[in-house]
């Protein structure tokens, strides 16, 4: 079957929306508004155009934005060759919201409401009123993240109405109690079933789940509103608790088996997936970025590869393993959580001139290790012509959306959280099976997290409970180079974690002994190039005599820093601008448009 990621969908040839044909009489060949909404099966090609929008996977083609690894290189996890990405720092020209798919979704949602009452089952009709609301809140709840306060349209808004088209921005809270509302509406009417592939309840449950709780945190970390944080909160545990008591989902594969699969349809631990298919030449290039024969300029950060948590369960600080003071990729991979070998290569190499660990996580382990012998990577691994799926929505992300809604609703004297509520999300994932090969490297499972003795972390900021700091940690290992880090640290309120001025381990990448792991790059060429960050914090640079010295976290000279970007005035990280023009261009109507809460107005 093709799948609707497979459906080439030119909307303007579909459904002609707001455009007046020349002929009197509509053509009967092709759909128009007047003629489209007239079968369930018309709406859900509707629909469909939707897919890639929200559920982008490995993207398309070259197309990486939105996609994982290519598409999440900002944030504390990832530095790169040379300077570091940064914030912006001042008002842009141009560029603004687009109200474009608010605008098709609410078309969607109008049409079915007033065309389509006569047409469908009252089960159907609530069926696609959800998915349509199910969209809406999505798309209100990405735009509310990033600009806070945004004009919100419940309606079809007609071009001629300008008091309409050129609307104040409406309050943020006022937005996400609208996106409350769509989602709940989602959650008790969109189909549990709906065939392979396509958006069902538990697909809602999962993004319900995750959009509530990052409009929780921010609630409570940058508003400091505990009561509106507590109804997100809620909701959050609320959609991510139908997951996990639909007995439907459970954690059965080994961590990598899950981005390197090239048909995920039947896996228990997937709840929603991206599915590529070269018979119909829908193909991505991401696994071509790590496919050990591309060299990248960009991997993981000493704070990324510190932070994995030690198979006995603590923190490497106060580890009771003899060697988990030993930062090297051999002996990490068995003292470490068992993400971090499906997450990176064996050992460290020269293909990533940042860091010098490749990240595998998206490449079979079988292609690694023929890449490694000398052969070049099978064709479907190269260019853009990866084939393997995207899991979209993970059970995993229910579990930890849910332990987290409840640990944060616990410090806001609502409920509280069991060790059988560990069991059953934290220390459920941490018992996923092993992979042979890694068995065969000696890595192990990572000890069940016990309420009672929580690791008690150095590093731990001292206003986050060690719960949470544990809950965030399992986070992090588990979404690395995914969907979720930055937006995690923005919810937080934690941006600071990516200021390279506090954390020098922002700027260097991973353990390398160059004697005996690559003596090859001792050479004259990299001499003043190639340096190491000691564990007492020394930086060595290599001048060619001091060869025997070169063993830490890899570091280039080449590495700089990001720019400040905190407590700068009149820049607000958390928050994106409006550009001039679209600022001007209201006024030229006659109306105003609000600057962004923390950036100038005029």
């Amino acid at each position: 079957m093709k799948t609707i990621y497979s459906l080439v969908i030119v909307c303007a040839a579909i459904i002609m929306i707001g455009c007046e044909d020349f002929l009197d009489r509509p053509p009967l060949t092709n759909l128009n508004d007047e003629t489209a909404w007239n079968t369930e099966e018309n709406v859900r090609l509707y629909a469909n155009k939707y897919y890639t929008s929200f559920f982008p996977g490995y993207g398309a083609g070259w197309s990486t934005s939105g996609a994982a690894l290519m598409g999440y290189r900002f944030s504390d996890d990832v530095f790169q060759l040379g300077n570091q990405g940064n914030f912006g720092r001042q008002v842009p020209n141009s560029g603004i919201w687009s109200m474009s798919l608010v605008r098709s979704i609410n078309i969607m949602i109008d049409r079915v409401e007033n065309k389509m009452q006569d047409v469908l089952s009252q089960e159907a009709y609530n069926h696609w009123m959800g998915i349509g609301r199910f969209f809406r809140g999505l798309e209100y709840a990405s735009l509310v993240r990033a600009y806070g306060d945004v004009p919100y349209y419940d309606h079809v808004v007609s071009d001629i109405d300008l008091d309409d088209l050129y609307k104040p921005r409406t309050p943020r809270d006022e937005v996400m109690d609208a996106v409350y509302d769509d989602l709940k509406f989602a959650l008790e009417n969109v189909r549990r079933s709906d065939g392979d592939q396509y958006v069902n309840r538990y697909v809602v449950a999962g993004f319900a789940s995750r959009a509530a709780l990052q409009e929780g945190s921010w609630q409570k970390y940058y508003y400091g509103n505990n009561e509106r944080a507590k109804k997100f909160f809620e909701l959050a545990e609320e959609a991510a608790a139908f997951l996990i008591n639909s007995g439907k989902y459970n954690i059965s594969s080994e961590f990598r088996a899950l981005f390197t699969s090239d048909n995920l349809a039947g896996n228990d631990e997937v709840v929603f997936y991206r599915h590529y298919d070269p018979a119909v030449n829908v193909l991505h290039a991401i696994a071509s970025y790590n496919n050990l024969s591309e060299s990248v300029a960009f991997g993981p950060t000493t704070d990324l590869i510190k932070s994995f948590i030690c198979v006995d369960g603590q923190a490497w600080q106060n580890s009771t393993l003899s060697n988990a003071e030993d930062f090297t990729l051999d002996s990490m991979l068995q003292t470490r959580d068992p993400r971090l070998e499906a997450t990176f290569y064996d050992h460290p190499s020269i293909q990533n001139r940042a860091s010098y660990w490749y990240i595998n996580k998206f490449l079979p382990r079988s292609v690694a290790k023929s890449v490694e012998a000398g052969n070049a990577p099978p064709p479907e691994f190269t260019s853009n012509k990866n084939e393997i799926d995207y899991p979209v929505f993970r059970y995993s992300e229910a579990l930890l959306n849910w332990i987290e809604a409840k640990a944060e609703l616990e410090t806001l004297g609502a409920g509280s959280v069991t060790q059988g509520d560990i069991d059953q999300s934290i220390n459920s994932i941490r018992s996923r099976p092993l992979a042979p090969e890694a068995i065969e490297l000696g890595v192990q499972k990572t000890a069940p997290m016990n309420l009672a003795l929580l690791p008690d972390d150095p590093n731990r900021d001292p206003d986050v409970p060690a719960l949470l700091w544990e809950i965030r940690r399992e986070r992090r290992m588990e979404f690395a180079f995914e969907y979720g880090r930055f937006a995690d640290l923005e919810r937080w309120s934690k941006l600071e974690y990516m200021d390279t001025d506090k954390n020098e381990d922002l700027l260097s990448g991973g353990w390398v002994n160059f004697p005996s792991e690559l003596p090859s790059e001792l050479v004259p060429g990299n001499e003043g190039e190639i340096a190491v960050i000691t564990k007492d914090h020394e930086v060595v640079i290599y001048d060619g005599s001091n060869g025997d010295q070169m063993k830490g976290f890899y570091q280039s000279t080449e590495t700089g820093d990001r720019l400040p970007f905190l407590d700068i005035p009149n820049v607000n990280p958390y928050l994106s601008p409006v550009g001039k023009t679209q600022m001007d261009d209201y006024e030229s109507k006659g109306y105003k448009l609000e600057q962004t809460q923390g950036w100038p107005q005029n």
